[in-house]
């Protein structure tokens, strides 16, 4: 029986977690979340985990209902403690640059990291895998597209690789004959395949999400940015492909079910039976590149990984800010790629480093809350 630890247990990625967790029967000895009262104090009676951790602003409520046995930390360092919990496999799914610091705990630990928090690739890749190599860790995709590539990819020699293919649903607006500008919050919250946060599903509708899945692939994998490719496939059953230099390519197909590569992320090389009805296989599946003219925010993470240094850093914390921003109101759906844009014309060259992450995170924060102020 493996043993588990959730970074994130009350979000998409952690609750679907826990739905594996019941077919397999994972002990689950840790769970850290940020202030979802309800649904953590049901999660630990359920599963009766060593350790929770929650925000500071929750603990009250929380410190006097969980069952008897179960300690409460609280905070960043209650994440990190989570995440070096005696765990066979830690679950890393708290969203956002927010994910990666206990990613990295997790790792430090030389733990199984299944990976849902593309943003620590994205804005750390080289230093995350020098963490994971120094301490023996490992990692595996859990992102349905990285997951896919994984798989495909397991027993090819690294040389025989032409290019790595990420497949898009093209998010609601892709068919749509739909003024960008016009477009409101509930209406970019309507995606068309998935279920999945806010923060995520307005990034498939801009499609800055392939682009910040183009920049994991390129890290996770460590192969050049141009040997990465993205098409949109509107059915989202084909979630990934790798074309080989003999001219063959290799597919990943799958119903759209995140609880798929989050069981494979956990057991692998293992492929353990589900309790689900098999994907049928009819109907027409299209494949066709995407409109970056319409949805310029893919170019720009291309653009990003480019300059490399910490310019995804920057990228991912414009986005952060662009899109809280959209989701409350204040600014329209085009102004996102706009504040992305302007973030990434004015970020200076400087290296990869730890503290560079801090700092130039909160720079681009500001930059982005400053441009907002003129949009």
């Amino acid at each position: 029986m493996k043993r588990i630890s959730i970074l994130g247990s009350t979000g998409s990625i952690g609750t679907q977690t826990l739905d594996v967790a019941r077919w397999q029967g994972y002990e689950v000895v840790a769970l850290a979340a940020g202030r979802n009262v309800q649904r953590l104090l049901e999660q630990a009676h359920e599963f009766r985990p060593a350790l929770v951790s929650c925000h500071p602003d929750a603990a009250a409520d929380i410190a006097s209902e969980l069952p008897t046995g179960t300690t409460l930390a609280t905070g960043d360092e209650g994440a990190k403690a989570v995440a070096r919990a005696d765990a066979d496999v830690v679950i890393a799914a708290i969203s956002g640059i927010a994910g990666l610091a206990p990613t990295v705990a997790a790792l430090e630990a030389g733990t199984h990291v299944a990976l849902a928090n593309k943003e620590a690739m994205v804005v750390a890749g080289p230093l995350v895998w020098e963490v994971a190599r120094k301490h023996g860790a490992t990692i595996t995709p859990v992102d349905s597209e990285h997951s896919a590539l994984f798989q495909a990819l397991v027993g090819e020699p690294a040389d025989a690789i032409d290019k790595l293919v990420l497949t898009a649903s093209g998010g609601p607006f892709r068919d749509a004959q739909i003024d960008l500008h016009n477009v409101t919050p509930a209406q970019a919250l309507k995606h068309p395949n998935w279920a999945m946060g806010k923060k995520v599903t307005i990034d498939s509708a801009t499609l800055f999400n392939k682009g910040l899945e183009v920049l994991e692939a390129h890290f996770l994998f460590e192969l050049p940015l141009e040997d990465i490719d993205v098409v949109v496939h509107p059915q989202s059953l084909i979630h990934g492909l790798v074309r080989f230099k003999d001219g063959n390519i290799k597919a990943q197909i799958g119903p759209h079910d995140m609880r798929l590569p989050i069981q494979y992320g956990i057991e692998y090389p293992n492929r353990p039976r589900i309790p689900l009805d098999p994907l049928p296989l009819h109907g027409t599946w299209q494949l066709e590149p995407p409109d970056t003219e319409r949805f310029p925010s893919l170019q720009l993470a291309y653009e990003a990984g480019k300059r490399g240094g910490v310019a995804p850093v920057a990228l991912n914390a414009a986005d952060e800010v662009a899109v809280e921003a959209f989701l409350a109101g204040k600014i329209g759906f085009m102004d996102i790629p706009a504040v992305l844009e302007h973030v990434i014309d004015t970020v200076p060259e400087a290296p990869l480093t730890w503290k560079n992450i801090t700092k130039f995170d909160a720079w681009a924060r500001q930059q982005a809350d400053a441009f907002l102020q003129v949009v």
